[in-house]
């Protein structure tokens, strides 16, 4: 018989996370990104624990149920890879496959390149392989897209963090819509510029109707776990952006390790991310994206032993929110591949 979803709080690496749980097998940790939860996996759930797989997601320090650490010099990359780490330990499980999507992403990533013998395989959604940092750190970003860009504003302590606290219901459904491959202004993927004076969710104008694969419900669901921590609701979670500089520093030893492990990368064409540059400044993901992951493709430069990238049409930034049928025979065909069988 199917297990059910369950729910409890863990205390790994300094910090009390909150997990949703289903299944029994080998175990894969699914990482939420930025500004969400666990709930963001809630239609990957039961297919995989149906395949035979334990399926755990945490909300990551400082989102949601989760504890939030006050000092922002405690969400750095290293913090975050440590309560992975620990959580795998604290399961009973020896190994893990790691499933990241948006800033989960980063994380799983470097996960995998600097602890293989804990990640057995690796699977990103939206953001792909940027190493050793996760992301391109706002010294570069700032004179590429200037001050405007979403992630130099995150920098400021307290702006973003009041204008999301201020309705918090409003801002998951403004930016939810806004960055779905539903948006009602219907443009193609560019990186988000805030122009001078506005915030970020004057950007994403109020949608009359969410689309088919948004409801109410989750909007609500979403709101009532950030509303936990009151006017603080998003700073845990900004604290990871203004953590983007230090990452790049504390992470420059292991640079020129990939990631040995197998590997998924999937993305929606209508995702902003494909839109920016890397650390270069020259092509940009959805430039690499048309060479499909073959030998000369800087994707599989990283990642020796990448399945994909799997591409999804019309998609947008939420890849697992908005297309879950697809993104979960993703998942199981890389892990088939890895494992087999269905387990059971």
């Amino acid at each position: 018989m199917e297990s059910s979803l369950t729910h409890r709080f863990v205390d790994v690496n300094g910090v009390r996370l909150h997990i949703a749980e289903q299944g029994q097998g080998p175990l894969v940790l699914l990482l939420h990104g930025w500004p969400e939860s666990w709930y963001s996996w809630r239609h990957q759930f039961g297919a995989l624990a149906a395949a035979g797989y334990r399926v755990v997601a945490p909300d990551q320090r400082g989102y949601a149920r989760s504890e939030q650490p006050p000092d922002v010099t405690s969400y750095t990359l290293l913090h975050l890879v440590g309560d992975v780490i620990a959580l795998i330990e604290e399961l009973g499980e020896e190994q893990a496959v790691v499933v990241g999507h948006d800033w989960g992403a980063p994380v799983a990533w470097t996960a995998a390149m600097l602890r293989p013998d804990k990640v057995r395989a690796v699977a990103g959604l939206s953001i792909p392989p940027i190493l050793p940092g996760g992301m391109v750190p706002p010294s570069i970003t700032r004179t590429q897209y200037g001050e405007g860009f979403y992630q130099v504003y995150f920098q400021q302590p307290g702006v973003a963090d009041a204008e999301f606290a201020k309705d918090i219901p409003d801002s998951f459904r403004r930016l939810l819509v806004g960055a779905s491959g539903d948006n009602p202004l219907g443009r193609e993927p560019r990186p988000l510029v805030i122009p001078d004076g506005l915030g970020l969710l004057d950007t994403m104008p109020q949608s009359p109707a969410v689309p088919a694969w948004l409801t109410e419900e989750d909007i609500q669901a979403y709101a009532e776990d950030f509303a936990l921590h009151g006017e603080q609701a998003f700073t845990g979670a900004f604290n990871w952006y203004r953590n983007i500089e230090r990452n790049n520093e504390l992470l420059a030893p292991f640079r020129g390790l990939g990631i040995d492990v197998p590997a998924l990368y999937v993305v929606g064409d209508r995702d902003m991310v494909t839109s920016l540059r890397g650390p270069d400044g020259g092509s940009s993901l959805s430039d690499l994206l048309r060479g499909e992951g073959g030998p000369g493709n800087p994707l599989s430069t990283v990642a020796p032993h990448l399945h994909g990238p799997v591409v999804l049409p019309g998609c947008g930034h939420w890849t697992q929110q908005e297309r879950p049928a697809e993104v979960n025979t993703a998942l199981l065909d890389f892990l088939a591949r890895i494992d087999g069988p269905a387990p059971r």
